[in-house]
């Protein structure tokens, strides 16, 4: 989009602390290489938390938090109902931390929101259950919940923009997906994690006490994740790029005034990929732990294995978008989803081997939609305004699409039958084609225009 330019900027974001690191961080400068992992692991810890969270919502919180309910379907529907609660508080923190960008530095926000983060996901180690505090222990929950949520609308650090603004012309693509290699990659650790226990502990220890150990790791994982990225933070070229105006928190209601409609438009571009996100890690876990077909230890170590074809179609998705542009592989991808939504139902409920299909094509169709979805969240925003209008187009996007998605389906699936989970996974691929083809029309009647 065309560069906004405002001439009486307030001044740079970075606190009198960040300038001085800077100039103490003069030792050459950071290599893409870099930053692209510091991208990674930020990108790691953050799915990493919500994944052990979602994890716990399907094995240990109907039992724990929601013993009184009258079956464990239902059990499951409450607790999955306290899911959207992150994606809703997402927002509210956003609005929050960029305030807090703009006055007191990057570095403060970055760090405030990731011990919030994993201060709120290693509190929820401690949760008493139902039977010590009644409904206390469903109040403490949303609250913890809540907490990840606004916690994470802190956690826009501005590096993928920096990946991205040191990507060559005709290497967007491939530089746009490595931020999303954290999602698979913090889903496999969480679910190696549970795995483990699962297999080796009763199911009486593993609701006492083993469920907990991976709400703990959490927080080590945050501090770790929060030094990675204060590094690059520190780093003169993010200095640089602050002050060029190219990575600077504007007030959200400024940048709504001018890209409301593009906010609107950014969030349903990726809807495809953010519908089936849920659909091939949450949710299935609760169909099978529910409705029988394998153990939900050996399930887990499948959708490990389904990660990593997620990553593979993760890094696929860049190769492709470099050669045929962003737009169309969205849109290949969405369509591609499309098909596969009348037949995962029948896969998902076939057993076994069928479980097991639906997961490692699921993931692989998945890695290749998901691959350019943060490139398309960003692109329609010029750089005055990309850093803010990217935190909060991502966090609508994940509410609309990705937020429900665990209730809606095992909502639909245990009333009216599995198959309308594929009326779900259609409905948002049929979003994706829609807001791409009035994205491609607004360009062309002259609207300022996005990266192709």
């Amino acid at each position: 989009m065309t560069t906004v330019v405002n001439p009486a900027s307030t001044g740079p974001t970075s606190s009198g602390l960040e300038r001085d690191a800077r100039r103490i961080h003069d030792d050459g400068p950071i290599s893409p290489g870099s930053i692209a992992l510091g991208v990674i692991i930020g990108r790691m810890s953050e799915f990493f938390d919500f994944f052990v969270y979602g994890l716990g919502s399907v094995l240990v919180f109907p039992k724990l938090i929601f013993p009184f309910a009258p079956t464990p379907v239902a059990a499951t529907l409450m607790s999955f109902a306290i899911f959207p609660l992150a994606f809703m508080a997402r927002p509210v923190g956003s609005f929050v931390f960029m305030w807090i960008d703009r006055n007191y530095g990057r570095g403060t926000k970055l760090t405030i929101a990731l011990f919030l983060l994993g201060g709120s996901t290693a509190s929820i180690a401690f949760l008493p259950g139902y039977d010590t505090i009644g409904y206390w222990a469903v109040a403490l929950l949303a609250l913890f919940r809540m907490g990840q949520g606004f916690a994470l609308g802190g956690a826009w650090d501005g590096l993928a923009s920096l990946l991205n603004l040191n990507a060559p012309p005709n290497r967007r693509g491939w530089y746009a997906m490595i931020p999303q290699l954290g999602a698979p990659i913090g889903f496999a650790l969480a679910s190696i994690l549970f795995g483990y226990f699962v297999a080796n502990l009763s199911e009486a220890d593993f609701i006492a006490w083993g469920w907990r150990y991976p709400f703990f790791v959490a927080f080590a994982i945050n501090v770790v994740a929060l030094f990675a990225r204060l590094r690059i933070v520190a780093s003169k070229e993010f200095g640089s790029a602050l002050e060029a105006n190219e990575l600077q928190a504007r007030p959200i209601f400024e940048m709504l005034s001018k890209h409301a409609h593009d906010v609107v438009l950014g969030a349903f571009v990726p809807l495809a990929s953010f519908a089936m996100f849920h659909l091939v890690t949450i949710f299935p876990l609760s169909w099978v732990t529910l409705y029988g077909g394998q153990s939900a230890a050996e399930f887990l170590f499948v959708q490990v294995l389904g990660a990593a074809v997620g990553i593979v179609g993760i890094i696929l998705s860049g190769l492709i978008a470099d050669r045929i542009g962003r737009r169309n592989q969205l849109m290949i991808g969405a369509v591609i989803i499309a098909i596969f939504s009348f037949s995962a139902p029948f896969l998902l409920d076939a057993g076994g081997k069928g479980q097991d299909a639906f997961i490692i094509i699921g993931f692989g169709i998945l890695g290749l939609s998901f691959g350019q979805a943060s490139g398309a969240v960003s692109s329609r925003f010029g750089q005055y305004y990309r850093y803010t209008g990217a935190a909060l187009t991502s966090d609508l996007a994940w509410l609309v699409g990705a937020g429900f998605a665990p209730l809606v389906a095992l909502g639909l699936a245990s009333s009216f039958g599995i198959i309308f989970i594929g009326g779900y996974l259609i409905s948002g691929a049929i979003c994706t084609i829609a807001a791409l083809s009035l994205s491609r029309v607004l360009d062309q009647s002259g609207e300022p225009g996005q990266e192709r």
